[in-house]
Parts: C-alpha cells; sequence; structure tokens
C-alpha cells in the first residue's frame, strides 16, 4: 500500500528514515485499543449518515478479523507501513478491500494515537489498583499473624523503640493505599476521550463526538482540538504516580533485603522468590527485592524523560511525541513484574519471632520510657533524658543493659527509682504504653488492621466496577 499521505510527495522515503521513524516496533502494543477505538468511530460515522451502513458493516465485520488475528498472533506488522495506525488499516484493507479506506474519515492520527492511549492506560491503572490491592492484603496477612511479635523500630538505621512488627508492615498498607487513590484519581484525566480533534483543528464532518465517547465508556470529551491531540499529562501523571509506587516498593525492597540478612535474621523468603550463587554454594540471594530496588531508576528515568521531550514542544502535534510510548509501556512492564511477585512473596515470608525478640532485649530501645517514668514522678523531661544517657552509658561500660540493672545500680542514677521500672521496661509494656491512634500498641494496630480492611474491601468494588468499564 502506497503512503496514505505520499500523493504529495515525488521520491520513495529513503529506507533509513523510514527505519528511524517508524514506530511499528512499539506501539503495536496498542493493536486492541486501536481496533476499539475504530469500531466506535466507524459505528459513529454510520449513526451521523457520514458512511453507508453497508460500508459500516463491512468496516466493521473486517475489524473483528483484524482482531481475531491480533489476539491469536497472527498479525504481521511492516515498518514501511510505519506505525500499528497504518498496519492495520492496511490488514483491513486487505480483508473488506477499497472500503477499509473509508474508516479514516474524520479523524487524523494525532486523534487516533492518543484515544489509544487513553484507552491503554485506564486499564493498565485498573489492573495496578487491584495488583496493589492483593499487596496490600498479603502485607495485612502477615500483620495479623503477627499481632504479638515485636521487633525493634529503627531510626537513622539504628535501634529506636520496639514496636509490633504488625505496626511496621501497615506502614506500607498506608503507603500502598496513597498510591492507590493517585491512580484512582488520575483515571478521571485519564478517561476523557481525543477522538473527533482530527489533526489539531477538528473536523469537516458532522460527527459526534459524545457518541464515541459513550461507546467507548469515557467520562467526557477534550474541550480543545488542540490540548486534545497535544496532551500528555495523563502519561506524565501515571509516570509520577508508578516513580512514586516505586520508590514504596524499593523502601520495602531494601528492608526485605536487610532482614533477610545474618546480621539479621527477622525473615526469611521463599525460596521460589530467591536465588543461588554459582559459586558459593551456601548462598541465597534476595534477588527479587534487589532487582525491585534496582528497576526504580529506570522508571524515574522514564518520567523524566518524558518532562524534557515536552518541556518545548509548541502546539499541537509534534514527532517528538512519538517518544511518549516506550518510557509509557517500560514503567507498565516493570510495575507489573514487580507487584505481580511482591504479594505472593510477602505472602510465603516466614518471620523469625524469636530473633526478633531477642533483638529487642538486647538494645536501649526501652530508655525512652524510663525518661517517660521520671518525668511522670516530676523530673523535667530533659533532665529525665540526661539521667537515662547516663544510665545508658554506665550499662555500656559494663557490659549490661538496662534490663540487667539491679534496682541500687539504678538509684545511683535518680531516687526517684523504684520496683515499677522493671514492668516500665518490659517489651509488651514499652509497646502498649503507645496507646495513641496510629502508635504501636497492640489495641491500636488492632483497630488499624480493621480499618485497613475496610479500605481494601471498598477498594475491591472500585475495581471490579472499573475493570468492566475498561474493557
Amino acid at each position: 500500500m502506497s503512503k496514505l499521505w505520499g500523493g504529495r510527495f515525488t521520491k520513495q522515503t529513503n529506507r533509513l528514515v523510514e527505519e528511524y521513524t517508524a514506530s511499528i516496533g512499539f506501539d503495536k502494543a496498542l493493536a486492541e485499543e486501536d481496533v476499539q477505538g475504530s469500531l466506535a468511530h466507524v459505528t459513529m460515522l454510520g449513526k451521523c449518515g457520514i458512511l453507508p451502513e453497508e460500508d459500516v458493516e463491512k468496516i466493521k465485520e473486517g475489524l473483528h478479523q483484524v482482531l481475531l488475528k491480533i489476539r491469536r498472533g497472527e498479525m504481521e506488522y511492516s515498518v514501511s507501513d510505519e506505525d500499528i495506525h497504518m498496519n492495520i488499516e492496511k490488514q483491513l484493507i486487505d480483508e473488506v478491500g477499497p472500503v477499509g479506506g473509508k474508516l479514516h474519515t474524520g479523524r487524523s492520527r494525532n486523534d487516533q494515537v492518543a484515544t489509544d492511549m487513553h484507552l491503554y492506560l485506564r486499564k493498565r491503572v485498573v489492573e495496578f489498583v487491584g495488583l496493589l490491592q492483593e499487596l496490600q492484603e498479603a502485607l495485612l496477612g502477615q500483620a495479623k499473624a503477627n499481632l504479638d511479635t515485636i521487633v525493634p523500630g529503627y531510626t537513622h538505621l539504628q535501634r529506636a523503640q520496639p514496636i509490633l512488627f504488625a505496626h511496621h508492615l501497615l506502614a506500607y498498607v498506608s503507603m500502598f493505599q496513597r498510591d492507590i487513590e493517585r491512580l484512582q484519581d488520575s483515571y478521571k484525566r485519564i478517561n476523557v476521550l481525543p477522538l473527533g480533534a482530527g489533526a489539531l483543528a477538528g473536523t469537516t464532518f458532522p460527527i459526534d463526538r459524545h457518541f464515541v465517547a459513550e461507546q467507548l465508556h469515557f467520562d467526557g470529551v477534550y474541550e480543545n482540538s488542540l490540548d486534545a491531540v497535544s496532551d500528555r499529562d495523563f502519561i506524565v501523571e501515571f509516570l509520577a504516580n508508578a516513580s512514586i509506587l516505586m520508590m514504596h516498593l524499593s523502601r520495602l525492597s531494601e528492608e526485605l533485603v536487610l532482614w533477610s540478612s545474618t546480621e539479621f535474621r527477622f525473615i526469611e523468603l521463599d525460596d521460589a522468590f530467591c536465588t543461588g550463587s554459582s559459586i558459593m554454594p551456601q548462598k541465597k540471594n534476595p534477588d527479587v527485592p534487589e532487582l525491585v530496588r534496582g528497576k526504580t531508576g529506570r522508571v524515574y528515568g522514564n518520567l523524566m524523560g518524558l518532562l524534557t521531550v515536552l518541556k518545548s514542544l509548541p502546539l499541537a502535534y509534534n514527532k517528538d511525541m512519538q517518544e511518549d510510548k516506550e518510557g509509557m509501556f517500560d514503567t507498565v512492564a516493570t510495575l507489573q513484574g514487580a507487584l505481580q511477585l511482591f504479594a505472593p512473596m510477602i505472602a510465603t515470608m516466614k518471620v523469625n519471632k524469636e530473633r526478633m525478640r531477642e533483638a529487642v532485649n538486647q538494645d536501649f530501645s526501652n530508655a525512652t520510657d524510663i525518661a517517660d517514668f521520671l518525668a511522670s514522678k516530676g523530673l523535667p523531661f530533659r533532665q529525665a533524658h540526661e539521667v537515662i544517657g547516663k544510665t545508658v552509658l554506665y550499662c555500656i561500660q559494663n557490659g549490661k543493659y538496662l534490663l540487667d540493672l539491679t534496682l541500687d545500680e539504678f538509684k545511683q542514677f535518680s531516687p526517684l527509682f523504684d520496683e515499677t521500672i522493671y514492668d516500665v521496661l518490659q517489651p509488651e509494656t514499652v509497646v502498649n504504653a503507645r496507646n495513641v491512634y496510629g502508635g504501636t500498641a497492640t489495641a491500636q494496630v488492632t483497630a488499624a488492621i480493621e480499618r485497613a480492611e475496610s479500605k481494601l474491601e471498598a477498594g475491591r468494588q472500585w475495581t471490579q466496577e472499573y475493570l468492566e468499564k475498561s474493557k
């Protein structure tokens, strides 16, 4: 098939130019969306009397045949046909003859490709919300199984205060909830139809854009034709949301790597999510979280890449915007791989409760509670802080922990100490003393789990509803 735009040209396109400018190598990922948009478009052309019904039915029948080939993996793509739109149009014409060329009436590749990406990304966003919910469910399962597991809490990677391991896991449940809400909010900006904007100014044909929007389950249409074909904010927003999400996964990955080390021994990842060494037979490497941590950088790079592409573009469409796709597809694949692995990896993770308890008993993370104890007896907190600092120093110099001290040893630092200090210093007491909303006390963590499960249930309803809408 000659170039659709070839009438104005006197020479064939240079082969190297053809290869350099072609996008079919990556935009074939939009094949199903391209057919989906075309079916709605041609239906509208028939409804508005722009094409006769017999032509509409023939084109629709041909598009369904093309879709079958795509789904069976039988579609042959050609660089000479440049992009997914021209490849499908050529295949359609092969199926139904010259009438297939009427499909492009009233539209441009500019508004067509934008529509394809809106269709593609809205489906991915809903899928990622569902995968995040599976990850939350896995974290909540581990949290419920570890309501009695106490672990050192850290700041600066130094032991700070003992907390419930369930409380630590719930921090990630909250992070991923924000990721879910960002994706859900972005859906309303993705679910806007650009088709009908033409190349940049609309079309002379009496089309019905709102009918197409209804056919494709879009919530609305772009108000401005220039904006419709040049807007890539929705992709930038997705890449930004993906970057934040990957940052959260990377932080959790870092902790999984640390916790599974010999130095920590807090957890053990299931063999199915680890690999070995080609030379050291004793090794069990946490490759999945390590690779997720590493792949975070490429997602950041895709965001910065698209921002840089868009930063100086005049309206409306420019060929530079072909660069919007590869980074988006790469981020989608990276996120999909990470999220599909993370939920089962967390669900099968073994928690070494005894080792965590041993760690809590061999540190000074209960020191703050002694300061609070003295402050409750009337000693100003700043003075109490100094007393405990000296007490800890004494312990370090004498190879002891706070619970190892005798009452006489405590009293040499303050006469306010009495026998109740030993109850105050017990890890369970320290944890449950923080009985404030959002705190680590067992009652608060139990309530937090219940709240998280309620949000998860409501979120699943959203996911199910929008999965149907995005098909």
